[in-house]
């Protein structure tokens, strides 16, 4: 049978344990603070980031993963007879994916596949890489099969501060002005070509707008593939998530998993972002 290692973006935002049980190697996004490079999950903390923020009003900046990191992390496996099958955040954002193929483009039985998504909307690819792989199938039939269920992919996630994308130059300084104005929360979407765009927009204190916005991802469907849903946050307080969860098992849900953003995520969301992640059928 074909050796299959996994290997993903760190954006894919899974607990340490998640990583481990699908044995996936993480190659870290570089995360600018200042003028010193550190590299996200290694040695930067979101508590670091939004620190600098606080003292400076500067956003952290975020490094694609080059072709050299690519190469450097999958030719070990490469040369022990593995073929590696990389997730990557949406290309729609970063150049992650463009550099991964680059680099695949080198070497033989490498397969980079453009989540489309990001943060646990990528990590829902790894864990089925994981699970195809453990099925038997070869890496090439596992990243055909992933680009096919990225399509079912329900991927977002409500802000409570609109400071971080303003800063970054996602959004005009009037919307930002406007929206805290009136304690508006908007709901942030990865539309099918893997860029974002503002889905409903909640109002009220940070509880309240959250599970609003969960209650508004969730109720009325019946397109939900309740097998696992992430509840993914960036420093949300905790009552709060436990007040997801609770609201979220509800749902019918197999498996619910509490994950927290990383450093690149949480440098262009800010703090008390939420999101609840899962597959469409």
């Amino acid at each position: 049978m074909e050796k299959i290692k996994i290997t993903c973006d760190s954006t894919c935002d899974l607990t340490d344990e998640l990583y481990k049980s699908c044995g996936a190697d993480i190659v870290p996004l570089g995360v600018y603070v200042g003028e010193e490079l550190r590299h996200d999950g290694v040695d930067v903390t979101v508590d670091q980031l939004y620190d600098y923020v606080k003292k400076t009003g500067e956003l952290p900046k975020t490094s694609a993963i080059s072709e050299y990191e690519y190469l450097e992390k999958w030719r070990p496996y490469l040369d022990e007879g593995y073929s590696v099958i990389h997730i990557n955040i949406s290309s729609a954002i970063s150049a992650c994916h463009q550099n991964a193929m680059i680099a695949a483009s080198e070497v033989s039985n490498a397969y980079p596949v453009d989540s489309l998504s990001l943060s646990t909307g990528s990590g829902l690819l790894v864990l089925k890489a994981h699970e195809l792989a453990n099925k038997g199938l070869s890496a090439a039939d596992i990243a055909e099969k992933l680009n096919e269920l990225r399509e079912k992919i329900d991927c977002s996630f409500v802000l409570q501060t609109l400071e971080y994308l303003q800063k970054g130059g996602r959004c005009s300084s009037v919307l930002a002005f406007g929206a805290n104005l009136l304690k508006l929360r908007p709901e942030i979407v990865l539309k099918p070509d893997g860029s974002m765009d503002v889905g409903r927009k909640y109002r009220g204190s940070a509880e309240k707008t959250i599970l609003d916005y969960v209650r508004g991802r969730l109720e009325n469907r019946d397109d939900i593939d309740k097998a696992t849903v992430f509840v993914t946050h960036s420093k949300a307080e905790p009552q709060i998530v436990n007040e997801v969860v609770n609201v979220v098992k509800d749902y019918g849900f197999e498996n619910i998993y509490v994950t927290t953003a990383g450093s690149t995520i949480s440098s262009h969301c800010g703090a008390g972002t939420l999101g609840v992640i899962f597959f469409k059928k």
